[in-house]
């Protein structure tokens, strides 16, 4: 999600909207966009509903030529679904996004699934009012995201005793954000959301991963459970 936000006094510039997750979920601590799974008995309703006149994805510049047969035919259900959850999640509202388009899926490995990311802005400026699967909201400025020298190389340990064999430690690229609640790490599977974004958007590409600062990451059960298990 997209919108002019500001942190603190600072003036309001495009930003990315991130949820932190909260430790009453799985990945707690992790940064992510709003979201999650479609459900099957309301998003179908809601689908339809989105191509009223006057909704969000009749508002779209390139409904006509969906409607037409062009692009994924699953796309109001991928919309209904992300507009769902960002209310539930940090009370956005709807009906005031404009639809700006589906990324490529990005996997989930821990999970076997697939993230289908649909992109929106918002044209109005809005309080958010997280539920309990969120700690806060995390609003990212694109410059700093445009920024190469805010990136790092996150080396990832895994201490887990349900996988008694030790791993090798695993690097990932990653985006060093801070604000007034200290450094936050923007990593797996929204690092990679974010950073097909900007380089559709942009034309960005991150620095050589073997280039970049390092920071370490250590993860156990509990990161896999619901509570807080990094550190």
């Amino acid at each position: 999600m997209l919108g002019q936000l500001r942190i603190s006094q600072a003036p309001a510039e495009p930003s990315i909207v991130l949820n932190k997750r909260s430790r009453l979920v799985k990945q707690p601590g992790d940064l992510c966009c709003p979201g999650g799974g479609v459900s099957r008995s309301l998003d179908p309703w809601l689908a339809r509903a989105l191509e009223f006149p006057g909704m969000p994805l009749r508002r779209w510049p390139h409904y006509r030529d969906w409607r037409a047969g062009a692009g994924d035919r699953a796309l109001p259900l991928m919309f209904a679904a992300a507009l769902r959850e960002a209310f539930e999640e940090m009370r956005l509202l709807p009906l005031n996004a404009r639809f700006l388009g589906l990324l490529p899926p990005q996997p989930l490995y821990l999970r076997g699934r697939a993230i289908r990311p649909a992109v929106a802005w918002m044209p109005r400026r809005q309080r958010f009012r997280p539920n309990w699967e969120v700690d806060r909201i995390v609003v990212v400025p694109l410059r700093q995201l445009l920024d190469g020298s805010r990136y790092a190389r996150l080396r990832v340990s895994f201490e887990m005793v349900s996988d008694p064999q030790p791993s090798s430690p695993r690097e990932f690229p990653c985006f060093r954000f801070h604000d007034n609640d200290g450094e936050e790490l923007l990593w797996g599977a929204t690092y990679r959301i974010v950073a097909k974004f900007l380089e559709l958007a942009f034309g960005f590409t991150e620095p050589a991963l073997d280039s970049l600062p390092e920071r370490r990451l250590t993860l156990n059960d509990a990161y896999l459970a619901g509570s807080r298990g990094a550190r």
